[in-house]
């Protein structure tokens, strides 16, 4: 990858430079950065048509790849592996949330270029990414299909339904070799910069510590907790409170009955006496 989209048809992709054994990792990594990052750039750009997110798709990526760098400098295409986890990034489906991604970027400047990206972006995101590879950088149909992780016939399904999107739309692009050519056209006519290497190198170190600390800090606030709570747990055993038993043999309560003749002659004899005096404390001769 230069600083088209891929080689134009019938061309050999240039291949990277075999690193020499005194390279340090951070200059193999600079290496692998200034071999494929300018074109990962222009690849994240199409697949999801915003300038700013295909420049993050790509940083984050080799932030990863530098996390990961003595796994993926041991890997049998690291440019493959850079490129898988930024349109990762970029096709992820979170980024429609984000403040800053909620509304739409200026558009191309060509409208053909225009018609082009409105196609391309219409289409469902497997099948954005499968034709990227196979017809932009001219991937072969296994390749294409253990990137985007998916079986040889549904990868073809996937190509043939977006190719007739885009010939319905755009008839003039029918051709595949003219698809192709579209494709770097447009990817190259928009000014795509990625960060330096130092800067995402740093980046990445940034955010591992960050990471490592935001671990540790739950670990500790973990072991924290675990401690209070057997601190403060009951270290015997209380049995539960049995509940209540019926009382029995107590009768029941019942309402006030009529008066007996007995006690409605006390009745009349306590109001038909006087209500002060002496003769309320002096008891009655019998």
């Amino acid at each position: 990858m230069t600083a088209e989209l891929s080689a134009q048809p019938g061309e050999t992709q240039p291949e990277p430079v075999p690193a020499p054994a005194s390279l340090t990792p951070a200059q193999a990594f600079d290496a692998l950065y200034a071999f494929c990052a300018p074109a990962l750039v222009r690849q994240a750009y199409l697949l999801t048509g915003r300038r700013e997110l295909a420049r993050e798709s790509v940083e984050r990526a080799f932030q990863l790849a530098w996390q990961r760098w003595p796994e993926v400098a041991v890997d049998r295409d690291p440019a493959g592996w850079v490129r898988a986890m930024t349109y990762e990034y970029a096709l992820s489906p979170w980024h429609r949330f984000r403040p800053r991604y909620r509304h739409p970027e200026p558009p191309a400047a060509d409208p053909s270029d225009r018609a082009l990206m409105a196609v391309l972006l219409n289409l469902p995101p497997s099948q954005r990414r499968s034709l990227l590879l196979y017809d932009g950088l001219g991937l072969d149909l296994p390749e294409t299909a253990a990137e985007t992780e998916a079986s040889t016939p549904t990868t073809a399904n996937r190509l043939l339904n977006a190719r007739a999107a885009i010939a319905a739309r755009l008839p003039d692009l029918s051709d595949p070799a003219a698809l192709h050519d579209r494709l770097v056209s447009l990817a190259s006519h928009e000014r795509l910069r990625a960060p330096q290497p130092p800067a995402v190198r740093s980046g990445s170190e940034r955010r591992a510590r960050f990471w490592t600390r935001a671990a540790i800090a739950f670990t500790v606030a973990l072991i924290g907790t675990t401690a209070l709570t057997v601190r403060t747990a009951p270290t015997h055993y209380e049995p539960p409170v049995a509940p209540g038993a019926e009382i029995q043999g107590v009768p029941a309560r019942v309402g006030q009955g009529a008066l007996s003749e007995a006690e409605v002659a006390l009745r009349k004899k306590l109001r038909s006496s006087m209500g002060n005096g002496p003769e309320k404390v002096v008891p009655l001769a019998r």
